[in-house]
């Protein structure tokens, strides 16, 4: 698994809607201006969210962007799923998006290898959660930094 760009801007749209009262609806401008989030990019990645049930949405005027539970209850997984898809590095080992193999029933490395990969990148997507992402939006952390910092493939 790698992080993407995506990731990484959703991870600090959820942090700051997390320090904001519960009941206040965001602004998608508000929330880009406070991310750095450029707008357009930004309404997508909501969406996405959103049609997940990861935060909630509302029109009009006074509407805006909330979060869909509290900070503590959204796991990490939750949020890479709505923006990615699967988790696992292989469909023939996916939990919710499997697709066989002629191979599964003989094949090691998917028994072993691929299958830990797996369960160790959810574990650890499931262990935390947007409170963690919270916990640094108050204190003004910006993961504007990690962008510089993202694996390309072939790196």
């Amino acid at each position: 698994m790698r992080l993407s760009a995506t990731d990484v801007y959703a991870f600090q749209a959820l942090g700051f809607l997390g320090t904001q009262d519960a009941a206040r609806w965001v602004s998608s401008e508000e929330i880009s201006e406070a991310t750095g989030v450029h707008r357009p990019y930004l309404v997508r990645i909501l969406a996405a969210l959103s049609n997940k049930g990861v935060v909630k949405s509302k029109k009009g005027i006074g509407g805006g962007y909330a979060l869909a539970r509290k900070a503590g209850l959204i796991s990490l997984c939750e949020v890479v799923r709505a923006i990615d898809g699967p988790v696992a590095p292989l469909s023939c080992i996916s939990l919710n998006w499997h697709e066989s193999c002629p191979e599964e029933s003989r094949c090691h490395v998917r028994a072993t290898v691929y299958t830990r990969m797996r369960d160790a990148m959810l574990g650890v997507l499931q262990e935390f959660s947007v409170a963690d992402l919270v916990a640094d939006a108050r204190q003004g952390v910006s993961y504007g930094h990690c962008l510089g910092h993202l694996l390309k493939p072939n790196a």
